[in-house]
């Protein structure tokens, strides 16, 4: 998941896009999509790096990392079409709770969670990668643990 680094979400913009380098006025970014357009975001521009976005739990004063949701996301519906605009609120909450058990009800609201369903589509039909990094990383963990335990 580390190449959500260089994944954003802008303000006032739909959609994710691609940060490319830096540039004097602002970041030159790749939208991701199928046109992938390349433009300059101004520096007065708010940005969200996926990276760094949380979601708030409800028993505790911390919260858990878009990345670890993304990919509880990935590992239950993984191949399934997820469409928004067919999901009820009730459908949209009954999400929310499978792939994040215990999250605030109260502080993440319907709109985050279809954001939410809205990047991950995004994520897996332009940068499948990020959830293939992850599955190369977890076996060479797997590997030292067991290699920690037969010492």
């Amino acid at each position: 998941m580390e190449l959500l680094k260089d994944v954003a979400n802008f303000s006032g913009k739909s959609g994710l896009y691609r940060i490319l380098k830096p540039g004097r006025a602002g970041v030159i970014v790749e939208s991701l999509d199928d046109k992938r357009e390349k433009m300059m975001m101004g520096a007065s521009s708010r940005v969200s790096v996926l990276k760094d976005i949380s979601i708030f739990m409800a028993d505790s004063d911390k919260a858990t990392p878009l990345p670890e949701v993304l990919l509880s996301v990935h590992a239950k519906y993984e191949g399934q079409e997820l469409d928004v605009k067919q999901m009820s609120d009730y459908q949209l909450t009954d999400f929310m709770a499978e792939v994040l058990p215990g999250y605030d009800t109260e502080k993440v609201y319907l709109s985050d969670i279809k954001k939410l369903i809205n990047w991950y589509k995004i994520l897996t039909k332009y940068m499948p990668e990020v959830f293939e990094a992850k599955a190369e990383e977890v076996p060479a963990e797997e590997t030292t643990t067991e290699a920690s335990a037969a010492e």
